[in-house]
């Protein structure tokens, strides 16, 4: 076994202690006289005096063994003195919590014993000692800032999860985060605290008192008077909300101790003291050197020492360390004794290469120590400096925080240690969350030192132009921040370089090198928190996942860079991306997430053939059979047989991929703009190249071969298509790794990313309230000084705050919004844009890519946009999923960009038409429904006005609205849409199905609300409607109107699709739009109704609710129907439109004003509506036209009433009970009106009655006679 940490390799067993028999030739090393003095020089007896060194016995490697127990022997507390120092205490020597029965609620326990996250309500756990005489103390380091109550409870409490400790009658406990203090009942009491600080709780029960501090400040006697006598013992206790977590310390080595309290765990004294001893020699060896020549020693800086094999130092240290390896075992001893000496040798400060004394140590424990002596060892070692790291306070120079990251480094410097905490579970699996890379940001901006560093503040604001004294203090400002940013910089290069030691795949020497250690577990720390099902604690928090991220692409593009001036003809980090068989040749696992064409199981079977052809690989049928059934295709076996080479002999074309229509790459398409041409067109055939079978392997069974490759096997690149470049891109390695940088982006990052905005916009909502405060001091009249106190007071609550958000806004643009961050993220958008174009070019093969590429690069766009601009960082601006639709909706207003529109490429109109008319559900469709609207605008009935006729005596809005543009209607765009619905007939049913649907919501969701609206008018108390309700209100009548005026475009444009009978479900829709049209005119025309009360009251927001707008609408769906169709289809809607039970004709006469003399007033009111005094709305050729529709409704009213039978209610439909039953349902012969069942027949296809599936409709009539 050897170790490259130093520069020597010795073999252990050379070295084990001396035996009886070799002892004689161990002495023999240097001569007795020198042997004696160096071993007396390194162990010195304490009794000894300076004057008796000439007459002490001669000391031999035979003698060392009981001279060293005798002096570590020296000083042990007696079994007397033991039982005096646990007097007061009950309870294991060894505190912990209690996590097998004193505990409530769910809760993840860490694995020391000490660290607990709450996963319920409210948790609670105790330890497993308690106190009952004398002064007592434990620490909790404070991991989240949330709700916690932490203190003391007795043995009779009992918690749940809305009661814990400070509420039942014998638990006191301390609340940082309401401020307060509990027993019971809750008072005011300290201070808050803040995520890494320190509670010290501290219990007098000698008194009965007990005290809370903070960072080792005081906060008060908070109870006093506790519960004590017999039977009364207190318990350190804790409970917290969801996701809260805290570690507690009963006695290692106190941060703030507090003089006269003792540690709940008594430190390990003999221990402590042997330890002292041991670590006292090892230096004293360090620092003596043998010289044989002069028969000397030589002191010398121990700095210099190194391990060159001397036996006679290598023998003495083996005695040490008989002695010193077992105590190193232990957490106490090692981050009190051997922490404290590593971080004392760097302490010197310059480089961690300055300082090879830790890698000869580290040498010597791998030597002198059994293998789990030194792994546990170092274990706790590094599980001491991660919780000295994240818990250590904050200071202007991050001193404490630079101390331990120089530790680590020194430490992952030494190849077999890092390799050991690489594959034992330590990087990724016991820490999860990778504390190491976190700059936490500081809460109390005083406390770290933030007011000496940034002396002057400063915050952005757009109100007037900046002045000479704002541009000073703009100035000072930025000077501060920029010498924060240096010091965080320093804290930033040593967590870069800790990465770059990790991702080593040069120390090959003693095994699989790192960079495949850390990459495998790379991949299980991702696996981890992208699955919900995995084990919740085992979640990374986003604010360590953003620093993680940004060093990681550090450490990733300085190997990049590297490998590119090792081989010049590979890419450069600039233009780096992830090759596309990464996501089809099974050697990097995605853990289930989506692929842009669906599940991966399924895109298996699916796209096999294009495997083979393609990227010359076979799918292992073993993985196909292992599917669930619910993914099975059989049509896909029949298809494949048929299809020549994978390809479907259609004119020479490929057929359509199904997965092409989804959602997500119609996002990806939009989002690139690539056309979806490129994916249809035939790729050349493949040279015949020997085709590989793949299968999927497992993170853990992936070797160094299977990522890099080796002899001809491409490793991660297996299975490139002839669409990509045959050229080396980087270390295969390197590729996986920023694929899970991508990754790491989509789990949490976006979303921390703006989360933190939220403190600009504090900065932003200050700033106006502080100016605002100004002014009104401003105007404050001289006469009301107690007005000018009140003010001036708010002015200066708000220029503190101001002070303090400005401050921490420094540090958070240093640590997340800084240029070099930006630009992190620029580069990631880049990677994605150009692996997706990779992926693309590869054909139907571009349904592997994950659709999380896809997500990355539209969030890293609108994260650079809105979150990193100085401009835009307090606007709330568009995502980038919705501005190209924002953009068309603004086109279609203007007749330029109009113009513009209709002038691009009549396949990539279509296209579009295409994709507007898709249906209405499980979308959002507001916006694509109103671009339809104003490519009709100005054809429509009526629909010729840029404001209502109501709204002309108000105050005109601003005329540069999209929405206040003149007409300018498309006819190249109807003819288009008219086009598609005609000759598509299963896209039309579905699509006006959609717009049915939508207007029935739209249209019952604001009689709902003018219901309310209007109930609340008519209380005789004061009542205020909520704005928001009435914006809802207006916005649901303003989208019904909407979809009244896509309609009426429908049936204008394609009166087929409801009057051709001959069509599929044109009788369902013609029946479900006279339907709607009753209803809405029943609704709004009826006397004294409820639409008529609530417009009359003109309420604030409800300005576009009215009469006009919704009526017009369906007068001119009613006219083009009844008026200006073919004598059929005007015959068919009469017959339909009478039909409807909820047909009154006095609904129609109402729009002329013809409700004869009880219409009153309202009539009049409509009147003047359609009265053609203004061309701009009612002409008077319209207006004819409805005269025209009145007269023949009137006439076919008539003659349907005269010529209608009685039916009896044994022939009306049982479902509706409104038509008479006209279908008959096969094979099950059960009879409907037609109406029910074809709208029935849209979604499901049981029987209404019997549930038997429904195969056939036919027209029913009852026999003559029966």
């Amino acid at each position: 076994m050897s170790s490259k940490g130093g520069g020597t390799a010795l073999t252990r067993r050379n070295y084990r202690l001396a035996s009886d028999t070799d002892k004689p030739k161990a002495t023999g090393i240097v001569n007795e006289k020198l042997l004696s003095d160096y071993l007396h020089h390194v162990f010195p007896s304490t009794k000894q005096g300076p004057a008796l060194a000439s007459l002490r016995k001669p000391l031999g490697f035979q003698e060392l063994g009981a001279h060293l127990e005798r002096l570590l022997s020296e000083g042990e507390p007696t079994e007397d003195t033991r039982d005096q120092l646990i007097e007061g205490r009950l309870g294991p020597q060894t505190v912990v919590l209690d996590h097998t029965s004193g505990f409530e609620g769910l809760l993840f326990v860490d694995d020391d014993l000490l660290g607990v996250i709450g996963h319920s309500n409210f948790s609670s756990i105790r330890a497993t000692t308690c106190v009952y005489k004398g002064k007592w103390a434990y620490e909790v380091l404070i991991s989240s800032q949330g709700l916690m109550q932490i203190g003391w409870c007795t043995l009779n409490c009992r918690f749940n999860q809305e009661e814990g400790v400070g509420d039942t009658p014998d638990s006191y406990a301390y609340d940082g985060n309401r401020v307060r203090k509990w027993n019971v009942t809750t008072t005011n009491y300290g201070k808050s605290w803040a995520a890494g600080d320190i509670v010290s709780c501290l219990i007098d029960l000698d008194e009965g008192t007990i005290t809370f501090c903070l960072n080792g400040q005081s906060l008060g006697t908070a109870f006093t008077n506790i519960k004590m006598g017999p039977g009364i013992a207190y318990f350190p206790a804790i409970s917290l909300s969801f996701k809260e977590s805290v570690a507690f310390n009963f006695g290692m080595r106190f941060t703030y101790p507090v003089e006269g309290y003792l540690p709940l765990q008594n430190p390990p004294t003999a221990d402590l003291l042997k330890a002292q001893k041991l670590l006292g020699y090892i230096k004293t060896v360090l620092s003596t050197s043998i010289d044989t020549q002069e028969e000397r020693l030589v002191e010398k800086d121990c700095a210099s020492w190194r391990l060159h094999g001397e036996p006679t130092v290598l023998i003495t240290l083996a005695h040490i360390f008989n002695h010193f390896a077992p105590l190193m075992c232990k957490v106490y001893l090692v981050e009190d004794v051997l922490m404290s000496f590593l971080l004392g040798i760097l302490e010197g400060g310059g480089s961690v290469d300055e300082h090879p004394l830790i890698q000869q140590l580290l040498d010597l424990f791998w030597l002198l120590m059994e293998d789990y002596e030194v792994n546990e060892c170092l274990k706790q070692l590094m599980m001491s400096l991660l919780r000295a790291y994240r818990f250590s306070p904050i200071i202007p120079d991050l001193g404490f925080q630079i101390h331990y990251l120089r530790l680590t480094t020194a430490i992952l410097r030494h190849e077999k240690s890092r390799k050991y905490l690489l594959s034992n579970k330590f990087t990724f699996d016991v820490l999860r969350s990778v504390v190491f890379f976190y700059i936490k940001t500081p809460l109390r901006v005083k406390e770290a030192g933030l007011e000496e560093l940034i002396p002057t503040t400063w915050w952005p604001t757009r109100f007037d132009k900046e002045t000479a004294d704002e541009r000073l203090r703009r100035r000072a400002y930025e000077r501060g921040c920029q010498r924060l940013k240096k010091r965080i910089e320093v804290v930033e290069e040593l967590q870069v370089q800790i990465l770059r030691l990790l991702l080593n795949n040069k120390d090959k020497g003693t095994g699989e090198a790192s960079r495949y250690i850390f990459l495998n577990k790379f991949r299980k720390f991702l696996q981890e928190n992208a699955s919900n099902r995995g084990h919740p604690t085992a979640l990374c928090p986003p604010e360590y996942m953003v620093c993680f991220l940004h060093r990681l692409i550090t450490a990733v593009r300085t190997y990049w860079d590297d490998g590119k001036r090792k081989s010049p003809g590979s890419v450069n980090s600039e233009e780096a991306y992830v090759p596309p068989q990464l996501f089809y040749n099974g050697k990097v696992d995605y853990f289930d997430l989506q692929r842009l064409g669906g599940l991966l199981s399924h895109l298996k079977k699916t796209l096999k053939d294009d495997l083979a052809s393609k990227a010359n690989i076979i799918i292992d049928p073993a993985e196909i059979q292992a599917t669930s059934m619910d993914d099975l295709d059989e049509d896909e076996e029949s298809g494949a047989a048929q299809r020549p080479f994978g390809a479907a002999a259609m004119g020479g074309a490929l057929a359509r991929p199904s997965w092409l229509s989804s959602p997500t790459l119609g996002r990806a398409n939009r989002f690139l703009s690539t056309a979806a041409v490129s994916l249809m067109t035939p790729r050349r055939p493949l040279a015949p190249p020997e085709k590989v079978k793949v299968r999927t392997l497992a993170v853990e069974q992936r070797t160094e071969e299977d990522i890099e490759g080796s002899h001809g096997n491409d490793g991660l690149l297996l299975g490139r298509p002839l669409e990509e470049p045959d050229q080396p891109i980087a270390e295969k390695s390197l590729l996986e790794i920023v694929d899970g940088i991508v990754m790491m982006y989509n789990l949490s990052v976006h979303q921390q990313l703006g989360k933190m905005v939220v403190v600009s916009d504090d900065v932003h909502e200050y700033a106006v309230a502080l100016k605002d405060t100004e002014e009104k001091i401003a105007r404050c009249p001289a006469r009301r000084p107690d007005i000018l106190e009140e003010l001036q007071k708010s002015q200066k609550v708000f220029a503190e705050k101001l002070n303090h958000l400005s401050r921490r806004l420094a540090w958070i643009n240093a640590t997340i919004y800084s240029k070099e961050k930006m630009l992190d993220v620029y580069w990631l958008l880049r990677v994605c844009i150009r692996t997706i174009e990779h992926a693309d070019n590869t054909g139907s093969l571009f349904a592997f890519a994950p659709e999380f590429y896809l997500n990355v690069a539209m969030n890293a766009y609108s994260a650079l946009k809105n979150y990193f601009s100085p401009a835009n960082s307090m606007e709330e601006l568009p995502d980038i999923k919705d501005s190209l639709m924002q953009a068309l909706a603004s086109y279609v207003c203007y007749p330029q960009s109009l113009r513009a529109v209709e002038r691009i490429p009549e396949e990539q109109r279509v296209a579009m038409m295409r994709n507007l008319l898709a249906p209405y559900e499980q979308r959002p469709w507001a916006q694509t429904n109103w671009i339809l609207v104003r490519l009709w605008r100005g054809c429509g009935f009526g629909y010729r006005y840029t404001r209502l006729p109501h709204l002309l005596k108000t105050k005109p809005e601003d005329a540069n609205l999209p929405s206040l543009q003149k007409p300018c209607p498309s006819l190249l765009l109807q003819r288009h849409m008219a086009e598609l619905l005609s000759m598509d007939k299963d896209m039309a049913a579905s699509f006006l199905n959609s717009v049915l649907n939508q207007l029935n919501w739209a249209f019952s969701e604001f009689i709902g609300m003018i219901q309310e609206i209007q109930q609340a008018a008519e209380r005789p108390e004061r009542n205020f409607v909520d704005t928001r309700q009435l914006k809802v209100c207006a916005t649901c009548f303003d989208l019904s109107v909407s979809l009244l005026r896509v309609l009426e475009m429908t049936v204008t444009l394609v009166p087929e699709i409801f009057l051709d009978w001959s069509r599929p479900s044109a009788e369902l829709l013609l029946r479900r739009l006279a339907q709607l049209l009753n209803q809405v005119l029943n609704r709004v025309t009826a006397e004294r109704n409820l639409f008529d009360r609530v417009v009359n009251l003109r309420l604030p927001g409800l300005e576009s609710v009215d009469h006009y707008p919704i009526l017009v609408a369906v007068t001119g769906i009613l006219v083009r129907i009844l008026v200006d169709g073919e004598r059929q289809g005007i015959s068919r809607a009469a017959s339909v439109l009478l039909s409807d039970p909820c047909f009154q004709l006095h609904s129609i006469q109402h729009l002329l004003g013809e409700g004869g003399e009880a219409s009153g007033s309202t009539s009049s009111t409509c009147v003047r509506v359609f009265c053609p005094t203004d061309t701009d709305y009612i002409s008077e050729e319209e207006e004819r036209k409805v005269e025209r529709m009145l007269a023949f409704l009137t006439e076919e009213s008539k003659q349907a009433a005269a010529s209608t039978a009685p039916t009896s209610e044994e022939d009306l439909c049982p479902i509706c009970y409104a038509h008479s039953i006209s279908a008959i349902f096969k094979p099950c012969s059960h009879k409907s009106c037609k109406a029910c069942i074809n709208q029935h027949l849209m979604n499901n296809k049981d029987c209404f009655f019997c549930k038997a599936t429904i195969t056939g409709v036919e027209d029913y009539s009852k026999p003559a006679g029966s």
